[in-house]
């Protein structure tokens, strides 16, 4: 049991985390207008929350797409 938390498991266990957080921030940025490797800063713990402050409340560079009628 004691080999379930061996540093090379947390390490791969970290990284899959990792990606597992950055590819939909990736998407979202890319889709708001933002550079999408702003993701990577969603990694960092308390600058996460001020990214997605930053993205919430700020104008996205988006144009709609006119619906068919």
């Amino acid at each position: 049991m004691n080999e379930l938390f061996v540093p090379v498991h947390l390490l791969i266990l970290a990284a899959i985390v990792a990606v597992l957080v950055m590819i939909p921030f990736w998407q979202i940025f890319k889709k708001a207008g933002f550079p999408a490797p702003l993701s990577l800063l969603m990694l960092v713990p308390l600058v996460s929350v001020v990214v997605l402050y930053f993205v919430a409340f700020s104008a996205w560079k988006v144009v709609p797409v006119p619906q068919a009628t």
